[in-house]
């Protein structure tokens, strides 16, 4: 059974219901975070505690608080595992940072996130019918994510199937440059991809494409979807990658591991991602949305020759162009500072740290009447711009299941994926190891939330 409103929630049953997850997730939430543990300011009023990461409350932001609302700010690093001890020791944080796509159905179908509807209804900075449709990833009804309650927002996104490319590496490959309207296919996109890597010495010194996604587990659920088909059951219970949709979007994957023209799991990018890749002009293509803007235009020689395309297609299949992430915050459901904190989620979501974000480039603003705000001075950053607003008319939402931690999900993905992408087995074999081993965590998911 679901725990109610007033339900004690055990350290356990927390424990429990994260379905293996937590280990996995505290690995995976921490990787990037850096520690800002007690990172106040100084004075009186009203204070919060708020899980998240420097870049996302850095000191600058804190001080700006504490100025322009009157509320003192304490970051704790980013760690699932310290969230759930600090959820059942009955102290969590006011708010959490987290993401929309792959969080929202996990925390409300657990109980522990607080429903914000009546707090948008009274709000006057963020209203309903400004926020952008990426938005409702952070809604869930009991059953499907992308309706019903919202319990968070984003604080801006990408649709990330689409892809930056570097015109300079196509002019020397004498290839055609991607279409910035109409979308390739993946098939396509790999082909140009194999042309474009260039090799010296058995050393890879350019990558012809990167398609990682923001991790396996969002990637094969939204590249199924492209197929047309759904990754997982109609009631989000198990996994099934032997559907011809789901098959085929591993098929493809593995392919683009096999040839090795980007980095995977068998070839990792000693960059650790793309980004420092790209702008040091050794990769063609990178499959990350127009967040990765934020990287590419202070860079003189990289910025002029960089465009960006729409989210391929697979043939026959629709056209779609998710975001995978959505990353923003939440507030738990026994948060003790809730109105102060509101207040805070209203500027750092609506205000000034919202403007500032919109400028940089750095994502779409969540609220559509911050999106006159982002960059366009420049002859490339209005191509960019006319490619994505034309994009935004394919989002759609992916639902994602709650019944198993996206670290957790990706961590089992991890452990089988690399045997069929050195060859060792198929992609037949490859997928029913996948479905028995990620649709037995996501029966104990299904069995603790009921």
């Amino acid at each position: 059974m679901r725990p109610h409103a007033g339900a004690p929630l055990s350290r356990r049953r927390f424990l429990s219901l994260s379905a293996g997850g937590a280990a996995a997730g505290a690995a995976a939430l921490s990787g990037c975070a850096l520690q800002v543990a007690g990172a106040a300011s100084g004075g009186g009023g009203e204070s919060i505690t708020v899980m998240a990461e420097l870049n996302d409350l850095g000191p600058e932001l804190i001080q700006q608080a504490q100025k322009e609302l009157g509320i003192r700010i304490t970051v704790v690093k980013n760690d699932i595992t310290r969230l759930i001890a600090m959820i059942t020791s009955g102290n969590p944080p006011d708010l959490v940072r987290g993401l929309g796509a792959l969080d929202a159905p996990y925390f409300a179908a657990r109980g522990v996130a607080e429903n914000l509807d009546p707090y948008f209804a009274k709000s006057s900075i963020l209203k309903v019918d400004d926020l952008d449709p990426a938005n409702d990833l952070w809604r869930y009804d009991g059953k499907t994510q992308g309706n019903g309650p919202r319990y968070g927002m984003a604080k801006d996104f990408s649709q990330d199937a689409m892809f930056w490319y570097n015109t300079s590496h196509f002019d020397k490959a004498g290839l055609a440059y991607p279409s910035e309207t109409e979308p390739i296919t993946y098939e396509e996109w790999l082909d140009n991809a194999k042309q474009l890597v260039r090799r010296k010495n058995g050393q890879t010194t350019v990558y012809g494409g990167s398609y990682n996604g923001l991790g396996l587990g969002i990637l094969f659920t939204n590249l199924t979807a492209a197929a047309g088909g759904s990754l997982f059951s109609a009631d989000f219970s198990r996994v099934d990658f032997t559907t011809p949709e789901a098959r085929r979007a591993l098929a493809w994957y593995v392919d683009y591991a096999k040839t090795r023209v980007g980095p995977s799991l068998i070839q990792p990018n000693p960059d650790a991602w793309d980004g420092p890749t790209y702008v040091a002009n050794r990769m063609a293509m990178s499959g990350n949305g127009y967040w990765l803007g934020g990287m590419i235009y202070p860079e003189p020689k990289v910025a002029p020759v960089s465009r960006l395309a729409p989210a391929p297609v697979f043939e026959g299949g629709p056209r779609l162009s998710s975001c995978q992430s959505a990353t923003g915050l939440w507030m738990p459901k026994k948060a003790r500072n809730k109105d102060a904190a509101w207040r805070v989620f209203e500027w750092f979501f609506g205000e000034a740290p919202a403007k500032a974000r919109a400028e940089g480039g750095w994502g779409i603003p969540t609220l559509k009447s911050l999106r006159p705000l982002m960059p366009d001075k420049e002859a490339y950053q209005q191509r960019v711009l006319k490619t994505q607003q034309a994009e935004l008319e394919h989002f759609s939402v992916t639902p994602f299941t709650p019944y198993i931690k996206w670290d957790a999900l990706e961590a089992l993905i991890n452990q089988v994926i690399p045997a069929a992408m050195r060859g060792e087995i198929s992609v037949d074999i490859l997928a029913g190891r996948l479905n028995s081993t990620v649709n037995e965590q996501m029966k104990r998911g299904k069995e603790q939330v009921g």
